[in-house]
């Protein structure tokens, strides 16, 4: 039987918390295809208006090794910068992860910017293993996050 593991992950950001949250999570869908168009062919809602049990889909290049991943929003407090989500299509659901869910937290840092909080909880299908996929998850973690930030730089009335 297989178990449950998780993996967490800090970035810091010199944006302030609720641009971040906002540019980097609750609009990722819209920014996604425009700022890393690469990894991000299209994104859009499925089902919702970005509340609680909303649906939204991203379509990947061949530069990821899955065509799509669909998420359900399960759990938002915006002023908090905080949600939660659960992969429920794509992203290796079904052929290599049972359930996945992630839990993201941007928080105020001293210096006015922020840090992102991820925690990632995932259970693997029986006889799979992980070799460095939790290295390239935090990877890409990252990379969504700083290419939010480096819009939010260039576009400082962006998400205000």
């Amino acid at each position: 039987m297989a178990s449950t593991d998780s993996w967490t992950h800090e970035i810091e950001s010199p944006v302030a918390a609720a641009r971040l949250f906002r540019a980097g999570v609750m609009d990722w869908h819209t920014l996604a295809p425009k700022l890393a168009p690469h990894i991000v062919a299209s994104a859009h809602p499925v089902e919702g208006e970005g509340g609680i049990g909303s649906v939204r889909q991203f379509n990947f290049t061949s530069a990821m090794p899955f065509s799509l991943m669909k998420e359900r929003l399960e759990f938002i407090d915006a002023d908090k910068c905080e949600c939660k989500s659960t992969l429920i299509e794509g992203g290796g659901i079904g052929t290599a992860i049972e359930t996945a869910t992630s839990h993201i937290k941007v928080e105020p840092a001293a210096n006015g910017g922020s840090v992102v909080k991820v925690e990632s909880t995932y259970k693997l299908l029986p006889g799979v293993e992980v070799n460095d996929e939790i290295t390239k998850a935090k990877e890409s973690v990252t990379a969504i996050f700083k290419a939010a930030e480096a819009y939010l730089v260039a576009n400082p009335d962006a998400y205000n």
